[in-house]
């Protein structure tokens, strides 16, 4: 007999979240925004394990319905084949690997998937697109960090029309928070983008020829709350993973 409760939870989509990594403190944490956006969206968030090890990462591909690849540490130069140019960069090799080796299982199983910040900068560069590794040394002193509070607007963002970001917001312009440090150069070519900050920069991007996988440069989880785009996005990711 199912315990109370199970064939209500077991229709929730299983989401696997890549972990935060706390050098000093030698440990993986999660914020609880991430997990909240998930939750109140229908789904049931689960933090995945930071190993690179191809066995579980595949039985972890085939368990979850859909990923979220979060924010975070710089990405390392050399996923996209640049040494790197400043010591301000902060990378986590041992993030770079795991992702490196779930980001490709998730593509050839078709799996949702959900980037944000750091998440988009990856799997650009992992697609083969460059960063620009310290944004305001290479891009005009572009500053996209905000200070706290991080639940209110920081810049708008032009929506490129024919987008989903476009069919979601139904806005050309929307209002967006900002704290990074990288961004997407030179798009790839696997991907489309779906807005440009007012500074020129891609913000969001899709790849077309996937079930979904919608990547976004500001922090949505941040915004959840308050913000009906934000809700909007959390949501049609976790529908997307009921399918």
């Amino acid at each position: 007999m199912p315990f109370l409760g199970e064939e209500r939870i077991l229709k929730k989509p299983l989401i696997g979240i890549c972990p935060l990594w706390d050098k000093k403190k030698n440990s993986y944490w999660m914020l609880p925004e991430y997990m909240e956006g998930i939750e109140k969206s229908g789904g049931l968030p689960v933090m995945l394990p930071l190993t690179s090890d191809e066995t579980a990462i595949g039985q972890i591909a085939g368990l979850c319905d859909g990923f979220l690849f979060t924010g975070g540490h710089d990405v390392s130069p050399e996923i996209y084949f640049e040494t790197p140019l400043t010591d301000k960069i902060d990378t986590c090799p041992e993030r770079d690997e795991m992702e490196t080796v779930l980001l490709k299982q998730v593509l050839k199983a078709d799996k949702p998937l959900f980037g944000i910040c750091r998440g988009l900068q990856f799997i650009n560069a992992a697609l083969g697109g460059t960063l620009y590794q310290d944004l305001p040394t290479q891009y005009n002193g572009a500053v996209h960090t905000q200070k706290q509070p991080y639940d209110v607007p920081f810049h708008a963002n032009k929506v490129i029309k024919g987008t989903p970001l476009f069919s979601l917001s139904r806005s050309e312009q929307i209002q967006v928070n900002s704290c990074h440090h990288q961004a997407v150069k030179n798009l790839s070519s696997k991907l489309k983008p779906m807005a440009v900050s007012e500074d020129g920069l891609i913000e969001a991007a899709y790849m077309p020829d996937r079930k979904f996988v919608w990547l976004v440069q500001w922090h949505p989880e941040a915004l959840f709350a308050k913000d009906k785009l934000s809700q909007k996005l959390f949501r049609s990711f976790v529908d997307s993973c009921r399918k």
